[in-house]
């Protein structure tokens, strides 16, 4: 009953994970102008994400560009790009297989050693997407430090975090969890029976 306990927690949180990860992706504030040095005027944010960049005026008005060609970006985005989508891709299809092996479920047999393989062989499928996205996630936060602390870049284009990162990173951090909980169903081989063990019968026959 427990096992099935944490396997209903570790799914729940794997699936909250992915669904971090998409709003992550998506959202374009990924970075985001800082004000440092000279850099004060606040009349225009600037926020840059994975697909596109965002100006938000202090009118309220929102005026967002989606980038033209992939050649065009750097390397971190791109890899963040392409890391990001097969992290979630991973993790769905994590989410699959565990759904089949828990116990909760009918799919994967009556076994309950095969259902437990089964759903341990989705938490690691799991803990390998969510692998995907923190490398993701740490590439792209090292090139945002490397351009903030660099003496040759303009003031006015120095970036800091943005909260769709840290969204990504909450993801990353729910999907570790849900799979590792998920992975720890290991399959508990059944204990063979024991059997008092009988002594030989005596045919002395005493006086």
């Amino acid at each position: 009953m427990a096992n099935r306990g944490l396997q209903i927690l570790g799914f729940a949180l794997a699936l909250l994970g992915v669904i971090a990860l998409v709003v992550g992706t998506i959202l374009p504030q990924w970075k985001m102008s800082a004000y440092v040095g000279d850099n004060i005027i606040t009349a225009v944010a600037m926020y840059e994400g994975l697909w596109m960049s965002c100006a938000f005026q202090s009118t309220g008005q929102i005026q967002c560009k989606v980038y033209d060609s992939i050649l065009q970006l750097n390397s971190a985005l791109q890899a963040t790009r392409a890391l990001m989508i097969i992290s979630i891709l991973v993790t769905v299809a994590g989410l699959g297989v565990a759904c089949m092996g828990m116990k909760c479920t009918n799919c994967g047999g009556d076994d309950p050693v095969r259902k437990s393989r089964i759903a341990m062989a989705g938490g690691i499928i799991i803990l390998i997407g969510a692998l995907c996205s923190i490398i993701a996630c740490a590439w792209y936060a090292h090139d945002i430090v490397r351009a903030f602390h660099d003496p040759f870049t303009p003031v006015n284009t120095k970036y800091e975090f943005g909260a769709a990162i840290f969204i990504a990173w909450a993801g990353a951090f729910l999907t570790v969890i849900g799979g590792g909980m998920l992975a720890a169903s290991c399959p508990r081989g059944k204990a063979a029976p024991s059997y008092p063990k009988s002594r030989p019968s005596s045919n002395k026959d005493y006086v």
